[in-house]
């Protein structure tokens, strides 16, 4: 699809068009729909996030991903520290050359850099999330040491070349691939021999039978409410790593640790479960009374003109994805931080 291109990046009836992938009623999601979001994996991911760029800044973060809680641990500090954990088991060093696929708006870009003391370049489909990384990167005076491109990650090795950097790491971002096996083979040309590659993957974990009806209706509300074409087995995923050539050094579903605060816990909405007196604020925007409010003022903006003709659709989707994202955490289907730390052979191992 051509649309006619804004500003800031966003293209007309993309964000309209973006429900349309699936139908009204996830229960009666087929094999056809799924077949139809994968080959078009690039619209549906891009309408979804020329919606929701916005309410994920307004309603979560920079950092566009889940994490761990210790007891009292504010919001942000947990996604910081969840960013820190994936450079420390992949022993990112000073100057190195490293490549962040799925980079969002460059939070956890911007963060590891610092952290690491890394060169980062971060890939993005989409250029209003690419306009606002760069915008905030600057602002951060990190110009120089981590930059942006716009770039397709199932056709790295044509835009970078092969053997170009020291490591890659993918935050709940590889999940939008039309196949892992796809993308994790990118990944692995535009490595060097003996570069790391670490990833916090979204999965459907090995309690999900999707023969079991409330089982598939759960992975496609999840689809539907991120942008994701098809939602897959853990099991696929540590395949694929292994089919394309790497060596799994270390793998652990985290959402397994048996933490007293889980990882889902800011989109139950309860503000008594807040850790921090900040959080508060956090928590409530996904809360009945906090969703009501912004969505609210989406339907008016969207009237408006200020928003794209859309959004309110995407935020409703957003609603769905919270409560899918909640049972799917409590019921043990669904993980968002499969971790694995994969390592390319040297050239002498190959």
């Amino acid at each position: 699809m051509v649309f006619t291109q804004y500003a800031d990046g966003r293209q007309e009836k993309r964000v309209e068009n973006y429900t349309k992938f699936w139908q009204k009623d996830l229960g009666k999601e087929g094999e056809v729909d799924n077949q139809n979001r994968v080959e078009s994996y690039t619209d549906v991911v891009n309408g979804y996030y020329d919606g929701a760029t916005e309410l994920y800044e307004y309603g979560w973060a920079q950092s566009f991903h889940f994490s761990r809680f210790y007891k009292g641990e504010a919001f942000a500090a947990s996604l910081a520290r969840h960013e820190h954990y994936l450079a420390a088991q992949m022993s990112l060093r000073p100057g190195m050359r490293v490549l962040d696929v799925g980079c969002g708006i460059g939070g956890p870009a911007r963060e590891i850099a610092r952290f690491a003391d890394v060169n980062i370049v971060g890939l993005n489909n989409n250029d209003f999330q690419v306009q606002r990384a760069r915008k905030y990167t600057k602002k951060a005076g990190l110009e120089d040491q981590v930059s942006f491109a716009k770039g397709d990650f199932m056709k790295l090795s044509e835009q970078f070349g092969e053997n170009s950097f020291d490591a890659v790491y993918a935050i709940e971002a590889t999940v939008h691939a039309p196949t892992w096996e796809g993308v994790y083979g990118e990944i692995m040309k535009v490595l060097k021999p003996g570069g790391v590659f670490g990833v916090y993957e979204w999965c459907m974990t090995d309690a999900w039978n999707p023969s079991i009806p409330a089982h598939k209706e759960l992975a496609h509300a999840i689809e539907f409410g991120n942008g994701i074409p098809e939602m897959r087995h853990l099991k696929k995923a540590r395949e694929a790593m292994v089919n394309v050539g790497f060596t799994i050094e270390h793998e652990e579903d985290l959402a397994e640790r048996p933490d007293e605060v889980p990882w889902y816990y800011p989109l139950e909405g309860d503000i008594w479960k807040a850790q921090t007196t900040w959080d508060y604020f956090t928590v409530w925007r996904m809360s009945w009374s906090g969703k009501l409010v912004s969505h609210t003022a989406i339907k008016f903006m969207e009237m408006l003109n200020l928003l794209p003709k859309g959004t309110y659709d995407v935020g409703e989707s957003l609603k769905v994805a919270a409560d899918a994202l909640v049972k799917g955490g409590q019921t043990k289907l669904f993980t968002p931080m499969y971790l694995a730390i994969c390592r390319k052979p040297r050239l002498s191992e190959s």
